[in-house]
C-alpha cells in the first residue's frame, strides 16, 4: 500500500554569515503509515576536508541525538491517533527537536512525495542528499586568509609589505579593520574575499554581505576608497555563474571602490608602489634617458 511522505535535510552550516554547508542528515515522515525516522551521519572525516578542523566527538553525539530524539518520536508516534499529531510535515518534526536558529545544525525544506516502504525511500533519499552530496563537495572551499596569502606572496616579493599597515575604518555605528591599507592623499583599504566557495547560494550571500558592510561604512569621517582582493572559484557551471552574479552585485557599494582579481595580484603591487612613490615613501624611478 502506498502512502504520502514528506521529509526534512538536516545541514552543518560551517559559516552561519556565508551559509556554506553540508547535508548530514535526513528525516521522513509518512503519516499514514505513522512512519517517522532519520538518517544522520556517523563519521565527519569528509566534512574535516571540506571545512578544515571539526570538534568529531561533539559533533559525532549531536548528529546521534538527533537521529535518536527522532526515532523516539517514531516510536510514541505509532501509539498516537491522527489528531495528536504533533506536526504536520518531517520539517515539523524536525523543528520540534533541533528549533530553527543560528546554530551550525539546522532543518531544511526538503520535499515529498509517495512510497510503498517509507524506510527504503529514506535509506535513498540519505543516499541521494547526503552520502552523494558528500562526495560532489570533497573539494575544499578557499577562506579568505588564504586569498589574502596568494596577494601578500606577490607584494613580499616587490619588498612593499613593510609599508603596508592595518586601518580600521568608524562611523558612528560600525566600524571595520583592513588588514592591508596604505594612504595616498586618500586611505587605501584592502579586503580579501574568498568567492572559491561549494555553494552558489554561498557566494551571492557572501557578496550581499560586502554591499550591506560598505554601506555601513560610507558615512565615515575619513575619505578610503575599497578594495576587495577577491579569490575567484575553481568550481562548475553554476559555481561561475553565481560569481559573475556577485561581482555585479558588489558594483554596486556605494563607496569607491576597486575589485582586485587573484590573477591581477601584480597589479595591486603596482598600484601601491606607484602610490607610494608619489607619497616619497619610495625612491622615484630613474629615468634612464636624463
Amino acid at each position: 500500500m502506498k502512502t504520502t511522505y514528506s521529509y526534512a535535510i538536516l545541514r552543518y552550516v560551517h559559516d552561519v554569515l556565508t551559509g556554506e554547508f553540508a547535508n548530514v542528515g535526513v528525516v521522513l515522515y509518512a503519516p499514514g503509515s505513522k512512519f517517522l525516522d532519520a538518517a544522520c551521519l556517523t563519521t565527519f572525516g569528509r566534512l574535516s576536508n571540506f571545512f578544515g578542523r571539526i570538534e568529531g566527538e561533539r559533533f559525532r553525539r549531536s548528529l546521534s541525538h538527533i537521529e535518536s530524539a527522532v526515532r523516539q518520536a517514531g516510536e510514541r508516534l505509532k501509539d498516537q491517533l491522527p489528531f495528536e499529531q504533533q506536526s504536520s510535515d518531517a520539517l515539523g518534526w524536525g523543528y520540534s527537536i533541533v528549533p530553527p536558529d543560528d546554530s551550525s545544525l539546522q532543518f531544511h525544506p526538503g520535499g515529498g512525495g509517495i512510497t510503498a516502504n517509507p524506510a527504503e525511500e529514506l535509506a535513498d533519499l540519505f543516499r541521494r542528499y547526503v552520502l552523494m552530496y558528500g562526495q560532489r563537495a570533497e573539494r575544499p572551499s578557499r577562506t579568505d586568509e588564504d586569498v589574502l596569502r596568494t596577494f601578500k606572496q606577490k607584494l613580499s616579493e616587490k619588498n612593499l609589505l613593510r609599508h603596508l599597515q592595518t586601518k580600521k575604518i568608524r562611523t558612528e555605528n560600525y566600524e571595520h579593520e583592513f588588514p592591508v591599507a596604505w594612504k595616498n592623499g586618500t586611505w587605501h583599504t584592502c579586503e580579501p574575499v574568498s568567492f572559491d566557495l561549494v555553494e552558489p547560494a554561498s557566494i551571492l550571500e557572501k557578496a550581499n554581505t560586502w554591499v550591506g558592510r560598505a554601506t555601513s561604512l560610507k558615512d565615515s569621517d575619513e575619505r578610503f576608497r575599497l578594495m576587495l582582493l577577491v579569490g575567484e572559484p575553481r568550481g562548475d557551471e553554476k559555481v561561475q555563474s553565481a560569481y559573475l552574479k556577485a561581482r555585479n552585485i558588489l558594483r554596486k557599494m556605494p563607496v569607491q571602490h576597486q575589485l582586485i582579481a587573484e590573477s591581477e595580484a601584480s597589479e595591486l603591487a603596482r598600484i601601491i608602489e606607484q602610490d607610494l612613490r608619489a607619497e616619497g615613501i619610495l625612491p622615484g624611478e630613474t629615468n634612464p634617458d636624463a
